[in-house]
């Protein structure tokens, strides 16, 4: 496939906000794409490409002199090829091994090839293209059901697998993909509401458990062989030894497991999330140990749990691993909810998530059956820009522009983000020298009073709500925002949207 064919499908998808118009325009594309460069169109389509970290910024594209043809050449086999040598660029010399690979392809492409690159290698293509609509444009190309299609996307935790499949393979195929112990799935998401009362009324009958300010985890054995994962399916197995040594003791073979992971102080008490997240590091201090805890089974020798109601597979994790289950209790009394939030609220923890005791496993949705309860409301959103301090501040980066998603482009670009509001409340000295290192490597522009970024960078903002503003362009202002902290076990693709925010102005 050439890859203006590509490129001119990403920017017919870009120009229409209808969503039924971009399931049309990709399932054309992937119906003429070949077995072999479909998870390679798939990848480029949603700005992830399937090597993964290409070692590639801003500063290093930015800094390319070189012109471009005119005559569409490239196929997106030619480009996944550099795309690979680039990932694989190591060692004494790979720097300028990148810029010769970068400049070669750059000289390759036409102006608006180079453009639609030059984003997706900084993973900032904004088409509207999200997984859910490039999951509706598969079921469309391949004609299969779309609930087969999702399901083995959140099973397989890769679209482009579950693309090649559906289009090349038969329908039993598509059906057959299935739990893997090894293979990591998307996480079950939680939606939110104001208190464990206001949560028991969506969910009825239901398991009340902790909130941990830690790191979401899944684990997965066969014998002695352990494998660990984060929230986004990253490995970090060789970062998180004490975690595969429990996991090893439990009375079972094979296993699939959902937890959370921090590390706890002198106390028993819980550390800063960001501590926690500094194990998953290139560089961690191994002498901060961490601790598991685990709330749901997937798998157990043999037996899938995903479809079985959680009341079944509670009864499964409680034998499997005692002493590591995550507390709570099954109630449907509000006050019997509210004594347990509060009894993790003095631990030190952030609240309690209720779940629903009837539901089943919904890989990577966010539904009504599992409810986080927070008292201060929390959002994950993404830094745009950041202003220069002054006072004691001068020098320092320091006033974040902060951004919702908007998936659906109602407020702006499809997939794009709106800015809701600025905070500099609750930066440390650290996060402040941090953010001055860190942000001019992911800056676009600059002004003479902020750095503007690459939408990357996902920061947690406590609020106290919102308020209808006409500053912004989603019509809403955050009130009274500061920050907790970043979360770089986040992708930008999992902010908060501004559909989210804007609800709170009917609650």
């Amino acid at each position: 496939m050439k890859l203006s064919v590509l490129v001119d499908a990403a920017a017919e998808v870009a120009a229409t906000s209808s969503r039924l118009a971009k399931i049309d325009a990709l399932a054309r594309l992937l119906g003429q794409a070949a077995g072999d460069e479909i998870p390679i169109v798939v990848g480029l389509l949603l700005a992830s490409p399937r090597q993964g970290r290409l070692g590639v910024g801003w500063r290093g594209l930015s800094s390319l002199d070189v012109g471009h043809t005119d005559e569409s050449t490239l196929t997106v086999d030619d480009v996944d090829q550099v795309l690979e040598a680039l990932a694989h660029a190591s060692g004494a010399g790979s720097v300028s091994r990148r810029t010769d690979l970068l400049t070669s392809l750059a000289s390759r492409a036409t102006a608006d090839e180079w453009e639609f690159l030059s984003r997706t290698m900084l993973g900032e293509l904004r088409t509207g293209a999200l997984a859910g609509v490039l999951l509706d444009a598969i079921a469309r190309a391949s004609g299969r059901a779309a609930a087969s299609v999702r399901r083995a996307a959140m099973l397989s935790g890769d679209l482009g697998e579950t693309a090649v499949i559906a289009l090349t393979g038969t329908e039993e195929d598509l059906e057959g993909v299935g739990l893997r112990v090894g293979r990591p799935v998307l996480p079950m998401l939680a939606a939110t509401a104001a208190t464990p009362s206001a949560a028991l009324e969506l969910t009825g009958r239901a398991s009340v458990e902790y909130k941990l300010d830690g790191a979401r985890i899944q684990v997965h054995r066969t014998g002695d062989e352990v494998s660990v994962y984060t929230r986004n399916l990253a490995d970090i197995t060789h970062r998180v030894p004490e975690i595969v040594d429990i996991v090893r003791t439990l009375p079972a073979h094979d296993l699939i497991l959902d937890g959370e992971t921090l590390a706890l102080d002198e106390d028993g008490g819980p550390r800063p999330f960001q501590e926690t997240m500094s194990r998953f590091g290139a560089d961690a201090a191994r002498d901060l140990a961490l601790r598991p805890w685990f709330f749901d089974l997937l798998h157990v020798d043999g037996r899938d749990l995903i479809d079985e109601p959680l009341s079944t597979r509670l009864q499964e994790l409680d034998r499997v691993v005692g002493p590591w289950r995550m507390p709570g209790s099954v109630t449907e009394d509000p006050d019997a909810a509210e004594d347990l939030s509060r009894e993790a609220l003095a631990a030190g923890h952030e609240g309690v998530v209720v779940k629903a005791l009837d539901s089943t496993y919904t890989a990577g949705r966010r539904g009504k059956s599992w409810v986080k309860v927070k008292p201060v409301l929390t959002y994950d959103l993404v830094v745009l820009a950041a202003e220069w301090g002054s006072g004691r501040r001068n020098g320092m980066l320091s006033n974040l522009h902060l951004g919702a998603l908007d998936p659906t482009g109602e407020f702006g670009d499809p997939g794009g983000f709106v800015m809701v509001g600025k905070t500099f409340k609750g930066l440390t000295d650290e996060l402040l020298r941090w953010q001055t290192e860190t942000f001019p490597t992911l800056e676009t522009h600059r002004t003479p009073y902020a750095v503007f970024l690459q939408p990357e960078l996902v920061v947690e903002i406590a609020i106290d709500g919102v308020q209808r503003s006409p500053r912004y362009p989603g019509g809403i202002a955050l009130r009274f925002a500061r920050v907790k902290g970043y979360r770089p076990d986040k992708s930008a693709a999992d902010a908060d949207t501004i559909q989210t925010l804007r609800a709170l102005l009917r609650e």
